[in-house]
């Protein structure tokens, strides 16, 4: 995947550049362009789940919707509501073109008709599939986790015991400037892979640490971008993140409801600040040994094909003394994906596989129940029993 440099000014957060990569430059542009038009077909796919609706309920005999007299209006709801979330997706899009080589954007994206229903009947876009659409609205659930109040709770289960013993382990000093000013830096440098949409590398910016998120899904680098770049006001944009969860609903308000972001100003980062996001595989990225103070995990190690590459590679880029801080499950991502490599280790072998290579795990807690994006108010809650540790390379 190619990088580039974000040169906005106003908010000290790069998309650092790096010559590795693992497509040539048609493929990358093949790539974007079905993300770009994944998210721009999201209207078109959303609108057609919301018409199954009520094409079933036009089916139903007069006596049931007599029972149910405010059905249509609730559609209706979800109809507005997806627009809502398409018109986001539009500005976060505006100007994405820049961050990677220069692709040229579809002119469907500016196309100030978008919203006719005869688009609703449009196919998906080439290379589009049902997969890359369920990146999109996870894409759209992300913000709730990373970015607003409606996440906080998540993030304190796995985000606040990484950011602890981050600051136990590397604890920032103030000194003084010689003009007299308190410096609050720290040269601790941290690399997150999988950083998603970029919360917990931010945090660590803003507690005066040197940072960089890694991510290699061209739908989150496109809307952290977005969150990092552009959303310099409180709960400046609003989002619905849950209006294509038809089951397990206690009330159709539950559906319909929205969630506001950032809830902060990602912004007010000092000008001095050092954070960056990486594009690009993590494997492909990173291979520089002894570079990093430290590494925090969090919901990643299990998206590797070989596990025991990341352990390795992890061993090879931090320095002596470094420090790697996990949180997650092990929800193999590639376990059931057709023609795709998985290698499945147990927690007890790949603590066997960490400790061969020389980490000693100073810190161990599990099970530590997490959920993730889960929807709070659903009668159906998905959560892991995650295990948290901390191994220092000697």
């Amino acid at each position: 995947m190619a990088k580039s440099t974000d040169n906005n000014q106003e908010v000290s957060t790069i998309i650092s550049d790096s010559n590795q990569s693992t497509m040539n430059e048609d493929e990358e542009a093949i790539h974007f362009r079905k993300v770009i038009g994944a998210f721009l077909y999201y209207r078109t796919s959303a609108r057609n789940r919301v018409r199954r609706a009520f094409y079933s309920y036009g089916r139903l005999p007069e006596a049931h919707k007599r029972l149910v007299p405010k059905y249509e209006s609730y559609l209706s709801q979800l109809l507005k509501c997806i627009d809502q979330n398409d018109s986001l997706i539009r500005q976060m899009l505006t100007g994405c073109e820049h961050l990677f080589n220069n692709y040229s954007m579809p002119s469907s994206c500016n196309d100030t008709n978008h919203k006719s229903t005869e688009q609703d009947s449009l196919p998906p876009p080439s290379g589009v599939t049902s997969m890359d659409m369920d990146k999109v609205k996870t894409t759209i659930k992300q913000f709730v986790r990373d970015w607003s109040t409606d996440g906080e709770q998540e993030r304190l289960v796995c985000y606040a015991p990484i950011i602890e013993e981050v600051k136990k382990r590397f604890p920032i000093i103030p000194t003084t400037n010689e003009d007299g000013s308190i410096n609050n830096f720290s040269s601790t440098q941290i690399l997150v892979p999988g950083a998603g949409l970029g919360r917990l590398s931010w945090e660590f910016a803003r507690l005066g640490y040197a940072c960089q998120g890694n991510e290699v899904s061209l739908y989150m680098l496109i809307a952290s971008h977005f969150v990092l770049n552009r959303c310099s006001h409180i709960n400046a944009h609003t989002i619905h993140p849950w209006i294509l969860n038809f089951c397990n609903n206690l009330s159709n308000e539950d559906q319909l409801r929205s969630a506001q972001f950032p809830d902060v100003n990602t912004a007010s980062l000092p000008s001095n600040s050092r954070f960056s996001m990486s594009a690009g595989d993590f494997l492909q990225v990173y291979n520089e040994p002894n570079d990093w103070d430290c590494v925090t995990t969090c919901f990643f190690i299990d998206t590797a094909h070989n596990i025991v590459e990341y352990v390795e590679r992890l061993w090879k880029i931090l320095k002596s003394g470094g420090v790697w801080i996990n949180f997650g499950p092990l929800v193999y991502h590639f376990e059931d994906i057709p023609n795709e490599s998985s290698f499945e280790l147990s927690y007890a072998d790949l603590r066997t596989v960490i400790l061969s290579y020389g980490f000693q795990i100073e810190v161990e807690k599990s099970p530590i129940r997490a959920g993730y994006i889960k929807n709070d108010r659903s009668m159906l809650h998905y959560e892991y029993d995650c295990v948290f540790f901390a191994a220092v390379k000697p």
